[in-house]
């Protein structure tokens, strides 16, 4: 019996106050292959990308909210600005992350593609947002 390949699908970012957005980015990365392996900013990473009031959500309790989403895998916290060592590391099939990025600025696109992998763009769902969360509560 031939045994079939697993296809692995990596995404990767912050994922501060999950919210019905990141689940559906999500949803919609899970399907482009077998495996869904998820890239998580460490939060000293998340302070130097987003500022001192970031993450508002600890590092090990948004793991924790991610890797109980049934169609998630795994769930790898990295520490550096980008994922890129963990991409080169891990050389996904499928490399997904949202229309609010092109292929040239993609981390890790490029090492994917050239390995044999693809990297695909999933719709980026309007009006959903941790930073606009963040600002309907400040404002009420």
């Amino acid at each position: 019996m031939e045994r079939r390949k697993t296809k692995v699908v990596f995404t990767n970012g912050v994922f501060d106050i999950l919210h019905a957005g990141h689940v559906k980015s999500l949803t919609h990365a899970s399907a482009n292959g077998d495996r869904l392996i998820i890239g998580l900013n460490a939060d000293a990473s998340v302070k130097r990308l987003k500022g001192d009031t970031r993450p508002i959500i600890g590092e090990h309790d948004r793991a924790q909210l991610l890797a109980a989403l049934q169609f998630v895998d795994m769930v790898v916290l990295f520490h550096d600005d980008t994922p890129i060592k963990l991409i080169e590391a891990l050389l996904p099939d499928v490399l997904v992350k949202s229309a609010d990025y092109n292929i040239d600025t993609i981390v890790g696109a490029k090492e994917v593609i050239a390995n044999g992998g693809e990297v695909k763009i999933m719709p980026f769902v309007q009006g959903l947002s941790t930073t606009a969360i963040i600002n309907k509560i400040k404002n009420e």
